[in-house]
């Protein structure tokens, strides 16, 4: 019987590993500014946000950041070149919940703003 039991146990613990949460859709604009700049500026509002970088990388056009206030927010940005513009991706997570899209809206009218660029 306690055979049993522990394959269960086991058989539960093996089946909840495979249990992730998807990735959030992204949120995406194309920005009339060099990727290098919008990097720069993405960062540095992420940071002025409180957002402790856990990795920036501008040669990838990567950064991941995180609020530890509760419930916990991550924010994973992507910049690449278009030309002579930028292609900026954000993605969220609250409390390991992904956020949708919209709710990035915000942050990237910040952004904009940030750059010069808004009308």
């Amino acid at each position: 019987m306690r055979v049993i039991h522990w394959a269960a146990a086991g058989l539960l613990l093996m089946l909840s590993g495979c249990a992730t949460t998807p990735p959030p859709e992204p949120r995406e604009l194309v920005y009339q500014a060099p990727a290098e700049d919008t990097f720069r500026a993405a960062v540095s509002l992420m940071v002025e946000q409180g957002y402790v970088l856990r990795h920036a990388d501008l040669s990838l056009g990567r950064a991941e950041g995180v609020l530890t206030r509760w419930p916990g927010y991550r924010l994973v940005l992507e910049v690449s070149e278009v030309g002579r513009d930028s292609h900026v991706s954000v993605s969220a997570w609250r409390g390991g919940q992904s956020l949708p899209p919209n709710r990035l809206d915000p942050w990237l009218v910040a952004l904009q703003s940030r750059l010069g660029l808004v009308p």
